[in-house]
């Protein structure tokens, strides 16, 4: 599933874009768009306003909170909208400028600019979607439910965000009201670094311990946004190539293997329904 250094990496792959205008929106599966600009009681369903589409819009910005993309439209009289894009566990975000759309068969919505080059969603597991919100307002309810943005988390914004919970610090990095953006990839990589045993409950963390992990979440995104990425499956970036970062995780899928520090053998168990990985030596 693409967590924050994946979808960053497509934040910044649609920079080029920025000042172009949105020309056309070719919705290929509605169901994938949950318009909460219209007044239809359910958000999948509907006739879709094209201005909600960004179709007349000019794009003003790109903003990113964990792993949720919204494009920042402005349209007539300085109206500002937003297009929330989730890529889910298989969503791309594809910036074509080809005449055919490669692999066009999960392509659910496009939006065609005026410059002739298409940004394209694809989503083949439909587990991401599209969201069209009506304004600043709108888009703050729709991430209200987010902590802080992982890549610049502080120690003492962590310290707050867990207080005394009793859960396994695993669990708690995996949710995303506690922090936004990181997912089991890069839970499981920050703890390695920070040395924590992912089995260890938030409250039995020293303040400097959770100072060294806040500084260690902010570390491995930074090296795998540098590495656009990690790809494991389906993630590609907005000019379809794979990210790179996977060849540097240190725990994540290498149960069973020897951890490159100490050369213990790296363990596995569930922990919030997820595998995760961990050195017994390295991470006591």
């Amino acid at each position: 599933m693409p967590e924050l250094p994946e979808v960053e990496t497509v934040r910044r792959g649609l920079e080029s874009i920025i000042d172009r205008t949105i020309v056309a929106c070719d919705v290929r599966r509605r169901d994938v768009i949950r318009d909460r600009c219209g007044d239809h009681p359910s958000p999948r369903r509907g006739r879709i306003d094209q201005c909600s589409l960004g179709i007349g819009s000019r794009v003003i910005g790109l903003e990113r909170l964990g792993k949720q993309l919204a494009l920042v439209i402005e349209g007539d009289e300085h109206r500002v909208r937003f297009i929330v894009i989730q890529l889910g566990m298989s969503g791309q975000v594809s910036l074509i400028d080809t005449p055919r759309i490669p692999d066009a068969k999960h392509v659910h919505v496009v939006w065609t600019l005026d410059d002739t080059r298409r940004v394209c969603f694809r989503d083949a597991r439909r587990f991401g979607g599209v969201t069209l919100l009506n304004d600043r307002d709108s888009l703050n309810a729709c991430w209200s439910s987010l902590g802080p943005d992982a890549l610049t988390i502080t120690g003492a914004q962590l310290r707050d965000r867990l207080g005394s919970s009793a859960r396994m610090i695993k669990a708690a990095l995996l949710d995303q009201g506690v922090l936004a953006g990181v997912g089991n990839i890069y839970a499981d990589e920050a703890l390695y670094r920070a040395g924590i045993d992912p089995r260890t409950r938030c409250d039995a963390l020293s303040g400097s311990q959770i100072t060294d992990l806040a500084r260690c979440t902010r570390e491995v995104l930074r090296a795998a946004v540098r590495a656009r990425g990690s790809t494991l499956r389906d993630y590609r970036d907005t000019s379809d190539q794979p990210g790179s970062a996977q060849l540097h995780h240190r725990v994540y899928g290498r149960a069973g293997q020897a951890c490159s520090k100490c050369g213990s053998t790296i363990e596995s168990t569930q922990i919030a329904q997820r595998t995760t990985c961990w050195c017994p030596i390295c991470q006591c």
